[in-house]
């Protein structure tokens, strides 16, 4: 029987001498108890327990071994067992991450969402779940946040109430607080796999289709310019990840982050990571700081995680001036509105410049557009595999070479006709230059031809 069980057990309870015993009948007994035990060891550690010249290994032998004395001077009656469960979740506590590391330590488990003192939700295979566990202070989490932050040479206090951070495996951490948050510290945890999705497993998920791979794998390979689009949480960095696996071994890779995310498995990579102002409002250095400086590191690919301000006009310069393979991410609800968020960044740098002349920097630089989505069973789906074809006017033009379709291929459990996603019958106007690299793909893999599309405004 579990500790916490055996507590709440009547009989348990029953065959206890009453006197000086903690009432383990109570429902929050047990957290009591693990809150004086770590009250106690705080008291007696003090700032031992944030000691950076103490490795992981021996802070977390230190802190067993005071925790082992504390127990052996309670009155509480404990089996070894009990002993053991309780300790291992006091070290969780205190050198840990208290209550979210069984969540971390769980491969179904992919965002971890914590709000102030509320029971902590989890989102399990693309659904979001409430959980039991919850941290028992606003301090205790707190003292997890800071460790979490001040390991990647961060800070969140009142001055600088918000920090995307990384855990050392790699996963996202974004941390906000008062008087930002104003019910109490939030945390959300984005996890990554240990071992990174390759794209056989993104065919087997369904957010690929075989066909699709391979033309994405011939784009990539080709050194054509590529975003990846959708939404919150639809994978984009996921897919990057996958298309970056595309890129050949003996090219140089420059990535640049805002916390680093990208699990590149190429020989020849650097990665590049902003930082944020230091204490004085000194030392910040931007996305745009790293992409004006890659370009003087000879790279033969950049890949920005995701663009989100002024540093799209760098890297639209980057991708019209011999950097071909570039790959980003961006936040939007299609394509075309892709097309409209980077003209928006590009204003951010305040430079007087003509819609028109974004628009045709636009048109040069991206070949191709990716978009995802989130079906509403939690499932992640590339919806539209789009062109761009230069302009008509004063507006981009773009065409669909795959989209999700209407028109049924069977019948699932419930009757319903699943989406897929197919190719549309258009001869994309780059496959001369895929061919020109030595790579020719089947006429199937884009459905029935039609003429290619002769393309106007900007060329490449």
């Amino acid at each position: 029987m579990r500790l916490s069980d055996r507590l709440k057990d009547p009989q348990v309870a029953a065959d206890r001498p009453a006197p000086r015993r903690l009432d383990v009948t109570a429902p929050t007994a047990l957290a009591d108890f693990k809150a004086s035990v770590q009250q106690a060891l705080y008291a007696r550690l003090g700032t031992e327990l944030f000691d950076s010249s103490l490795s992981p290994a021996q802070l977390t032998a230190q802190v067993s071994q005071e925790i082992t004395s504390l127990m052996d001077s309670s009155t509480v009656p404990l089996s070894i067992a009990e002993r053991q469960e309780l300790a291992a979740a006091v070290v969780n506590d205190v050198v840990g991450l208290g209550p979210i590391e069984q969540f971390l330590a769980d491969p179904d488990v992919s965002e971890v969402m914590v709000n102030a003192l509320d029971p902590i939700y989890v989102e399990r295979r693309g659904v979001i779940e409430r959980t039991e566990a919850q941290f028992m202070s606003v301090d205790h989490l707190r003292r997890v946040v800071d460790r979490i932050v001040g390991d990647v040479g961060r800070r969140i206090d009142e001055s600088s109430p918000l920090v995307d951070a990384r855990l050392p495996d790699g996963s996202r951490v974004n941390a906000i607080v008062p008087p930002l948050a104003v019910d109490g510290p939030a945390l959300t945890i984005r996890k990554f796999a240990a071992d990174p999705f390759q794209v056989d497993d993104l065919v087997s998920f369904g957010t690929l289709t075989n066909e699709l791979a391979e033309l994405l794998d011939a784009v990539v390979r080709a050194g054509l310019n590529v975003l990846v689009s959708g939404g919150t949480g639809t994978g984009k960095t996921t897919l990057l990840n996958v298309l970056s696996s595309f890129i050949p071994d003996s090219e140089r890779i420059v990535t640049i982050e805002d916390a680093v995310e990208l699990q590149l498995r190429q020989r020849h990579v650097v990665r590049l990571e902003s930082r944020p102002p230091n204490i004085e409002g000194r030392g910040e250095v931007t996305v745009r700081d790293l992409v004006r400086n890659s370009l003087r590191m000879r790279p033969d690919r950049i890949i920005v995680g995701e663009v989100r301000g002024a540093e799209a006009l760098d890297m639209l310069q980057a991708m019209n001036t011999g950097h071909d393979g570039s790959i980003s991410t961006i936040h939007c609800n299609s394509p075309r509105d892709a097309f409209s968020r980077l003209e928006t960044m590009v204003l951010m740098t305040g430079l007087d410049l003509p819609n028109r002349a974004i628009r045709e920097q636009i048109a040069a630089a991206i070949d191709v557009v990716v978009h995802l989505q989130r079906m509403p069973d939690g499932t992640r789906q590339v919806v539209q595999v789009t062109e761009v074809t230069g302009m008509e006017g004063d507006v981009i033009s773009a065409s669909d070479i795959y989209a999700v379709g209407h028109r049924p291929t069977g019948v699932e459990a419930d009757g319903v006709a699943p989406r897929r996603i197919r190719p549309t019958g258009v001869r994309p106007m780059f496959t001369q230059r895929l061919l020109d690299q030595g790579i020719e793909l089947p006429a199937e893999l884009f459905g029935g031809m039609s003429e290619l599309p002769k393309r106007r405004g900007a060329s490449r």
